[in-house]
């Protein structure tokens, strides 16, 4: 049976008590053991001597017959000096996992893109800043739109009733020179002596005629 010095743990939630004890090496380790050695209170002060208690006899004993201290015991027998702890030459401890350098890697990708994202938006023209027109102005705007009164076109002048109307003027007035349609063209133009009776188209008045008349009468006498 291989023999083992380790720790038991007592004491409540948060509030830790180990026992030294000699046991069987396949029993848990709160399980069954052969004998108590010590004791060690972690809430106590380093500098406390009833931080660690130990049997000096009795664990010297166990050794003796061949049972193995698990490293914080040898750590509490070197300082006891009963045994000497070898010095142990770990170059990878402390050193994270595969996964663990996965996710440094992946942060340090995400803070260089971020960083690169910063640089460019910083370097970018910067774009001039467009002039918002407030809401009541372009309320008011809407409702004098609204309210002004639609401009009706002005109606031109109808040019084609302007020349019916002259036609009918012209057609209207009688015109003041007689017309001399059915005298012959061939025959002699009476004498300018004779004198026209007068007619109501006549622009002369009747007066005149009458004071050429003897005139005209007296000179055919004298001949």
């Amino acid at each position: 049976m291989a023999l083992s010095i380790r720790l038991t743990r007592g004491g409540a939630k948060k509030r830790p008590y180990y026992r030294i004890v000699v046991a069987d090496s396949r029993a848990p380790r709160d399980g069954r053991f052969i004998e108590k050695l010590g004791s060690y209170n972690p809430l106590l002060a380093k500098d406390s001597p009833e931080r660690v208690k130990l049997d000096a006899e009795r664990i010297a004993h166990w050794l003796s017959v061949g049972a193995q201290p698990s490293d914080r015991i040898l750590r509490f027998l070197d300082a006891a000096g009963i045994r000497e702890r070898p010095a142990r030459n770990n170059p990878h401890k402390g050193e994270p996992g595969e996964k663990a350098k996965a996710r440094v890697e992946e942060r340090e990708g995400k803070a260089a893109a971020a960083a690169e994202a910063a640089e460019a938006a910083a370097n970018a023209p910067a774009e001039e800043p467009v002039e918002e027109t407030p809401v009541e102005e372009v309320a008011a705007e809407e409702v004098t739109a609204q309210e002004a009164p639609e401009e009706t076109p002005a109606e031109e002048p109808d040019t084609e009733e302007a020349p019916a109307e002259e036609a009918a003027a012209e057609e209207a007035t009688p015109a003041d020179e007689p017309s001399n349609e059915g005298e012959s063209a061939e025959e002699p133009a009476e004498s300018s002596d004779e004198v026209a009776p007068p007619t109501a188209d006549s622009p002369e008045p009747a007066e005149a005629v009458a004071e050429e008349t003897p005139a005209t009468d007296e000179a055919e006498k004298a001949e």
